[in-house]
């Protein structure tokens, strides 16, 4: 797999990802939306992590910087 997801790209996600555990750890957000939202929270940190996300791979978009040659 490689990858597809650039560091300003995976650090924004990371960002994302924490503010939206902590409302949703904080109680600010509950029920339905909050399920949702951790479900987009785990998706961001994992996709953060090994620098591939499949959506972009779909719609064949890359954040990565382009290697010289």
């Amino acid at each position: 797999m490689k990858k597809n997801m650039g560091n300003l790209d995976r650090a924004i996600r990371i960002i994302i990802a924490i503010i939206l555990g902590i409302l949703i750890f904080t109680g600010k957000v509950s029920g339905t939306l909050a399920w949702i939202l951790g479900i987009i929270s785990v998706v961001f940190l994992i996709t953060s992590i090994i620098g591939w996300c499949s959506l972009y791979a779909l719609l064949g978009i890359s954040t990565t910087k382009k290697e010289a040659k």
